[in-house]
């Protein structure tokens, strides 16, 4: 979900739903209900449109946005849970007097903070107008050629973000043309030792299942037979380098959103 949420604009996330020009749908960002342009919806009596559909499935079904969205890792909102809790405590509507009593500070404080987080949003809006600009720049530059030196975006689940996990994607092309026998069937042909090419192989294994699907031990074990024999150290690195998770009796498998 996290993946498909950064892609979007800033309207798009703070209303909780896409429109998708091309099967004129919109589309719930959380849990992919869908309302087809044109077709009339019912909700307690009453006849409403698609668009307008959408908004009220939000506030029936996901009402608590904020909070929704700020349940992501820090490393993802830049938020801490101080902040996640007195941005909620200003969602709410509470006085800064009232906040500065619940959270035992003083309310200079609570002002104060409330002015960091203004100044971070203007900071973060122009941050986003030169990062567009730029890259919009780049490609447009350099015409319909392919950028191999775009660097690879690191899957939500990856523990301990470091250098490891950053890769371009000639970088991968690299990585995939030399550990695989084949991408179709995909068949690996040796599981590498260093740590970048690894994670480069596990993205490309993970692309093998379905999201949101549940899987066996049985039936993964099966998948991971079919790409290499040694199935038990690809499972075992899936899970530690974040790009599964499973139940703690080891039973099932999914890939990690």
């Amino acid at each position: 979900m996290i993946d498909k949420l950064t892609g979007l604009n800033i309207s798009e996330i703070k209303s909780g739903y896409i429109f998708d020009d091309e099967s004129e749908k919109y589309i719930c960002n959380f849990c992919g209900r869908e309302f087809q342009r044109g077709e009339i919806f019912k909700n307690d009596d009453r006849y409403f449109d698609a668009e307008k559909m959408s908004k009220i499935h939000i506030q029936k079904e996901h009402p608590k946005l904020l909070e929704l969205l700020m349940s992501y890792d820090k490393k993802l909102t830049g938020i801490t849970e101080n902040q996640r809790e007195l941005l909620s405590m200003i969602c709410s509507g509470m006085t800064d007097n009232e906040i500065a009593k619940k959270m035992g500070v003083a309310a200079s404080t609570v002002r104060h903070q409330k002015f960091s987080f203004r100044e971070r949003a203007k900071q973060a809006k122009l941050y986003l107008a030169i990062y567009e600009l730029a890259f919009h720049g780049s490609e447009t530059n350099r015409g319909f050629q392919e950028n191999k030196d775009e660097i690879i975006d690191i899957h939500y689940g990856a523990t301990m973000v470091d250098d490891r996990y950053f890769a371009t994607k000639s970088e991968e092309e690299h990585v995939l043309s030399s550990m695989f026998l084949s991408l179709e069937p995909l068949k690996l042909s040796t599981f590498p030792a260093k740590e970048k090419k690894k994670i480069i192989v596990l993205r490309k294994i993970t692309e093998r299942f379905e999201k949101q699907k549940r899987y066996s031990e049985k039936e993964l074990n099966c998948i991971l037979k079919e790409i290499h024999e040694d199935f038990a150290t690809i499972r075992r690195y899936l899970i530690e380098y974040g790009f599964m998770e499973r139940t703690n009796d080891c039973k099932y498998y999914w890939v990690k959103q």
